[in-house]
């Protein structure tokens, strides 16, 4: 089973929408016992960052995730905030992420977003610079919508994005995928990587 980790930081119906749209069935929750049964985890997100971290805490959910994540070796694909949380820290706030990729997320700087504003907002191509099991090497775009990313030196990166300077667009570490941009709002791109993601689980 496909669980949609909902934490109260929107997005979650676009997401199961576009996964029912592919031939998937999915569930959006936040129940404990369900994500502790779920084959898939998929962690969205629209907002800040303390503020994804204290929902997530709210609701008591750390230990869940992390036992599944890192225990259980639960596939887990991370959208947009939710890629963010699995960061260490971020300049955006002063808690904790989950800490499950090294890495801080930075703030964009406008002398560096030559080719865009910030928050960054639209659509933009990749470059894939790892082969991995969620992107295509072909040529993409994809939708994006933030104002914080992570930095191209990122551990484990599969994909950069360029506003002027290249940063990480998407990384894999082991059963750990995050994707900066939105595939639910990103049409036949964004079905191709769900459909890898949610692949096994007809």
């Amino acid at each position: 089973m496909i669980v949609i980790v909902d934490y109260n930081v929107g997005n979650v119906g676009s997401i199961y929408n576009m996964i029912t749209k592919i031939g998937y069935e999915s569930v959006i929750s936040n129940d404990k016992d369900i994500i502790a049964s779920a084959s898939k985890l998929i962690l969205p997100g629209v907002g800040s960052f303390d503020n994804g971290i204290q929902n997530l805490q709210n609701l008591d959910l750390f230990e869940v995730l992390n036992k599944k994540v890192l225990i259980d070796k639960t596939p887990i694909l991370g959208i947009c905030l939710g890629m963010q949380l699995m960061a260490e820290s971020s300049d955006e706030g002063k808690k904790k992420g989950l800490g499950w990729i090294s890495q801080n997320v930075e703030k964009l700087k406008p002398d560096e977003c030559k080719l865009t504003t910030i928050p960054i907002l639209g659509w933009n191509y990749i470059n894939v610079t790892r082969e991995n099991k969620l992107i295509s090497s072909e040529k993409q775009r994809y939708y994006f919508v933030h104002s914080y990313y992570f930095i191209k030196q990122t551990p484990d990166s599969i994909a950069e994005a360029n506003v002027g300077f290249d940063y990480c667009a998407a990384f894999q570490k082991d059963n750990i995928f995050g994707v900066q941009f939105h595939p639910e709002k990103s049409h036949v791109f964004g079905k191709n990587l769900l459909d890898n993601f949610c692949k096994n689980n007809k």
